[in-house]
C-alpha cells in the first residue's frame, strides 16, 4: 500500500472517530430529548399530547411568552447601549476612542449570572441607585423589578456582541457611499438612517442574533433573580425537582431548540437576496471629522453614561466581595477580606475543579477544531462538511438542553472501573463543556488554517515528507497561533459555564466554580464569598483574553518569517 493510500484511509479513519464522537455526545442526547418529548410517558407512544399539555398549562404558557419577551427586549435595550457606542467610535476623532471599545467589551468577561445579584444591590428596588433617587428626586426607577432585571442583566453582559459585529461593519463601508450621500443633500440622523445603517446591517444581524440566542437560553440569571417562569429555569426545575421522567422538561427543552435555530434562521433570511457591498472592499470606513465642542460634550456625556451602566455589575461585584454588610444602604457599611479568605479556605476545590475541567475541555476542543479544520479544507473526503455543521450546530443547543439529554442517555451507561454511570461521573462535565465550547474553537483554527498557503505542503510532499510529518512540521506550527487562541477562547468561556454544568453535578466534590458561585449566592450570607469567589472567575477569564489577544499579535507579527523557516525546516 503506497504513502497516499495509507494517509487517505488515516485521515478517513480520523473523520470516521470524530464523526462517532459528535454522533455520541451531541446528536444522541439531542435526538433522545426530542424523542421523550414526543413520547406518552404511559404507553411510550409517539404523541402530541406533551405538546398539548404544555400549552394548556397556563404556567407554561406565560413561561414562553416572557421568554420571548425577556430575549426580544434585551436585543432591543442592547441595540441602544451598541449603536452610541458603535457610530461614535468609528464616525469621529476624538480622544480615548480605542478604550471606550475596550471597556464595551469588558462585560463579556463577566458570566451574566455572576453579576446579577451585584446589579440586584445597586439598581434593585432597595438598591444603591433607587436609594439616591428617593432621596434626591423622592421617587424609585423599577430596574430589576421581575422580568426588567433579566432584561438589564443580560443586554448589559451581552450588548458587545451587536457593539463588535456593528464596529466591524461600519469601518468597512465604502466612505465614497457617504460622500455621495452628502452631496445629494442627506445628513446627520437622515443620513444614518438611510445610508450607514443599512450598510451595516449584516453586523448588526450577526450580533443581534447572537444576543437573542444567548438570552433565551441563559439559566443562571433568571435562576439568581428568582425568576422562574422562564422557559430555561422550568426546564431545569422540572428535572431537579421531579426527576428526568417528566415529559415537560424534554417538551420545554425541544421549545428552547427549535427558537435557537430560529434566531440563526432569521438571520439569515433577513440578510436573504440583499446586497451589501460596496465600491471597493475595506474603503477606508466612515469618514471621521472632528467635533465641534458642545458635539464633544454630549459624545462624552452619552459614552460615559453608558459606560457607567455597563460597568455597573463589575463596580458591584468587587464591593459585594469587599463589604462586611450591605443592604438598604448605597455602600457597604465597611470593607474586608474575610471573604477572599473563606473562599480561599473553603472553596478551592471548585477553582481546581474548574481549571481541570476546562483545561481538558480547552484541549479536546482545539485537537477537534484542529482535525476537523483540516479535513474540510485540506481533503476530498465525501460529506466533510458534515463534520463542520454538526460541530457548529453545537452552538444552537443550550446547555440545559444538553445537560439533559445527557442525564436521559447516559443514566444507564455504567462505566466499568468506577461502577457508577457515566450520566454521575465528573468526566461527563468536561464533555459538555467541550461540546458546548467546540465552535469557538472550530472558527479560529479554521482561521488559523486558510491562512497557511497549501503550496507550503504542497513544496514540502515535494521534497519528499510525507502528509503526516507535512501536518506535524508546517501545518500546526503555522497554526499554532490560532490554535492558542481557540484554546484560550474555549478555557475561558467553559470556566464559567452554569446552564449544562449544574445539571449534570452529581457530588460536591465534583462541582466547578461556576456551580459554587450559584451555591453560595443562594444565602444573604454566601452573598459575600459568593462574590469573591466570582471576582476569581473574572480574573480567570480575563487573563485568559488577555493572553489571547497577546498570542494572535505577536503571531500575527511572527507569521511571514515563520512561513519561511518551516519551509526551509521540512
Amino acid at each position: 500500500m503506497n504513502s497516499f493510500s495509507r494517509s487517505h484511509w488515516g485521515v478517513g479513519g480520523l473523520a470516521l472517530l470524530i464523526g462517532l464522537f459528535l454522533f455520541v455526545f451531541l446528536i444522541v442526547p439531542v435526538v433522545k430529548v426530542v424523542y421523550v418529548a414526543f413520547q406518552d410517558p404511559n404507553t411510550g407512544a409517539l404523541t402530541l399530547i406533551n405538546f398539548v399539555d404544555f400549552f394548556n398549562t397556563s404556567l407554561f404558557r406565560e413561561s414562553f411568552l416572557n421568554s420571548l419577551y425577556v430575549a426580544g427586549m434585551s436585543v432591543v435595550l442592547a441595540t441602544i447601549i451598541s449603536i452610541p457606542l458603535a457610530y461614535f467610535t468609528t464616525r469621529f476623532n476624538f480622544g480615548g476612542s480605542v478604550l471606550i471599545q475596550t471597556l464595551g467589551i469588558i462585560p463579556l468577561i463577566m458570566p451574566p449570572f455572576v453579576g446579577a445579584v451585584a446589579m440586584l444591590l445597586l439598581f434593585g428596588e432597595n438598591g444603591s441607585v433607587n436609594l439616591l433617587l428617593e432621596e434626591w428626586f423622592d421617587f424609585k426607577i423599577p430596574f430589576m423589578v421581575g422580568l426588567n432585571g433579566v432584561i438589564l442583566v443580560e443586554s448589559i453582559h451581552y450588548f458587545p456582541f451587536i457593539l463588535i459585529n456593528l464596529s466591524a461593519a461600519l469601518s468597512n463601508i465604502d466612505r465614497s457611499m457617504e460622500e455621495s450621500a452628502q452631496n445629494l443633500g442627506a445628513s446627520g440622523i437622515r443620513l444614518f438612517r438611510r445610508i450607514v445603517f443599512p450598510l451595516a446591517m449584516p453586523g448588526y444581524i450577526a450580533g443581534a442574533s447572537l444576543v437573542f440566542l444567548k438570552v433565551f437560553d441563559d439559566l443562571g440569571t433568571p435562576l439568581l433573580l428568582n425568576i422562574n417562569n422562564m422557559l430555561a429555569p422550568q426546564a431545569y426545575l422540572r428535572i431537579s425537582s421531579i426527576g428526568i421522567s417528566d415529559p415537560m422538561g424534554y417538551v420545554i427543552s425541544v421549545i428552547l431548540v427549535v427558537f435557537s435555530l430560529f434566531s440563526l434562521w432569521v438571520s439569515l433570511l433577513a440578510l436573504k437576496g440583499k446586497d451589501y457591498s460596496t465600491v471597493q472592499k475595506g474603503g477606508g470606513g466612515l469618514m471621521k471629522r472632528d467635533l465641534r465642542p458642545w458635539e464633544k460634550i454630549g459624545c462624552y456625556a452619552v459614552i460615559i453614561l453608558i459606560l457607567m451602566m455597563v460597568l455597573s455589575p463589575h463596580i458591584g461585584l468587587a464591593l459585594l466581595s469587599f463589604g462586611t454588610v450591605w443592604s438598604y444602604s448605597v455602600l457597604p457599611d465597611a470593607y474586608t477580606f474575610a471573604h477572599y479568605t473563606n473562599v480561599f479556605r473553603t472553596a478551592t476545590q471548585y477553582i481546581s475543579n474548574t481549571l481541570l475541567y476546562a483545561g481538558l475541555a480547552a484541549l479536546i476542543d482545539v485537537v477537534l477544531g484542529t482535525a476537523i479544520a483540516y479535513i474540510v479544507w485540506r481533503t476530498g473526503l465525501v460529506g466533510r462538511k458534515w463534520l463542520d455543521y454538526i460541530a457548529t450546530g453545537a452552538i444552537a443547543v443550550p446547555g440545559v438542553v444538553l445537560g439533559i439529554g445527557y442525564l436521559r442517555t447516559f443514566v444507564e451507561f455504567n462505566v466499568p472501573i468506577i461502577d457508577k454511570p457515566l450520566s454521575s461521573w465528573w468526566v461527563i462535565i468536561v464533555i459538555a463543556l467541550a461540546i458546548r465550547r467546540l465552535p469557538y474553537a472550530l472558527r479560529a483554527c479554521m482561521a488559523a488554517l486558510q491562512q497557511v498557503s497549501v503550496m507550503l505542503e504542497e513544496a514540502a510532499e515535494n521534497l519528499g515528507a510525507t502528509k503526516t510529518r507535512t501536518v506535524r512540521r508546517i501545518v500546526v506550527p503555522l497554526m499554532s497561533g490560532g490554535i492558542l487562541a481557540g484554546f484560550i477562547i474555549s478555557f475561558a468561556t467553559a470556566s464559567v459555564e452554569l446552564s449544562a454544568t449544574i445539571m449534570l453535578v452529581s457530588a460536591e466534590s465534583d462541582a466547578p466554580l461556576a456551580y459554587g458561585i450559584y451555591e453560595f449566592m443562594q444565602s444573604a450570607a454566601g452573598r459575600g464569598p459568593g462574590a469573591a469567589l466570582g471576582i476569581v472567575a473574572v480574573l480567570i477569564v480575563g487573563i485568559a483574553t488577555y493572553i489571547s489577544h497577546r498570542v494572535i499579535n505577536r503571531r500575527e507579527k511572527e507569521l511571514a518569517p515563520g512561513v519561511a523557516a518551516a519551509a526551509e525546516g521540512v
